[in-house]
């Protein structure tokens, strides 16, 4: 399940592929004759020769946002793929990190540029160690600021056919972020889903029997944090889940394994309300009516339309 109602960043999903949502053709120029070889699926994980033959062949020209790739158009990998072009010199990336880093995106099949945060402005931010970046955790984990790193990857395309995905990834900054939230307590009005957290933080929910749909958003502060008032066009790091008003989770990001970051302007409406004026360090019980999550109307595609939603939501960053 994505919160998210919109692409909003540039990439959404690192762990299905780095998919671009404006997509722009470059002249993915030619490498060495012998780029690439085909590459048969591999489910070690571990890239053989041809794949790291086939990362030794794109050459990287420029910097930053000048940066540009050459390959031979069809190159291929097995797996998950990197290489360091540039070593940083800033701080270590370290797992529980909060990274954000630039990158341009290239298709192995066509060697064609199909998009850059760069040239789009927008900056991606994840949390080192989220499953929904598993492509990059390792290729990152003990790099330092200001490193280019190399990484390609085999994707499913629309037509679900394989092509390759190659990527040059700058590291901007890296920063320690606490997990849980952190701040004074706020009894909640009564009446409310009961949540209680366990010795690590992480929430579960008790609803009380009867309690009725809302017709308004419900927005209960539970922990006030003492950082600074999130906005809505800043883009936040939280540790959430969520539940159906039948107390059925469907989305935690402490089942994931790592806080996940959001734009508050690409996430569902209940969520961009409910957030924005709260406080960093935060927690807060949102209760969202379905019309501001997925759609007042059931859906055959969505299983969440058309249903009350509940999150705890702890507000770890804002930027």
């Amino acid at each position: 399940m994505k919160l998210r109602t919109s692409r909003g960043l540039v990439a959404i999903a690192l762990g299905t592929a780095l998919v671009l949502s404006g997509c722009a053709s470059g002249d993915g120029g030619s490498a060495s004759p012998s780029a690439t070889e085909s590459a048969a699926a591999n489910d070690t994980g571990v890239p053989t020769e041809a794949d790291i033959a086939a990362l030794d062949s794109v050459v990287v020209t420029g910097t930053d946002g000048d940066a540009t790739l050459a390959f031979d158009k069809g190159l291929t990998v097995s797996t998950t793929t990197s290489k360091v072009v540039t070593e940083g010199d800033g701080d270590e990336v370290a797992e529980g990190d909060l990274v954000t880093m630039q990158y341009i995106v290239y298709q192995g099949s066509s060697a064609e540029l199909l998009g850059s945060t760069w040239t789009d402005d927008a900056a991606e931010s994840f949390t080192v160690g989220d499953a929904s970046y598993e492509l990059l955790n390792d290729a990152l984990i003990g790099q330092k600021v200001g490193a280019q790193v190399l990484v390609a990857f085999p994707s499913q395309e629309d037509d679900q056919t394989t092509d390759t995905r190659v990527n040059l990834i700058q590291i901007v900054s890296t920063k320690d972020v606490p997990d849980r939230a952190e701040g004074e307590a706020v009894t909640p009005a009564e009446g409310l889903p009961v949540v209680t957290l366990d010795d690590t933080g992480k929430p579960s929910i008790d609803i009380p029997e009867g309690y009725a749909d809302p017709t308004e958003l419900v927005v209960q502060t539970l922990i006030k944090g003492s950082g600074p008032e999130v906005t809505a066009d800043q883009t936040v790091t939280t540790q959430y889940t969520g539940w159906t008003l039948d107390g059925e989770s469907f989305d935690s990001s402490w089942e994931n394994g790592a806080p996940a970051t959001f734009p508050l302007s690409g996430v569902i409406e209940g969520w961009t309300t409910g957030l924005t004026g709260q406080t960093v360090g935060s927690q807060v019980l949102l209760v969202v009516p379905a019309a501001l999550a997925y759609g007042a109307e059931a859906s055959e595609t969505n299983p969440l339309a058309g249903k009350t939603l509940v999150f705890v939501v702890d507000i770890l960053d804002a930027s």
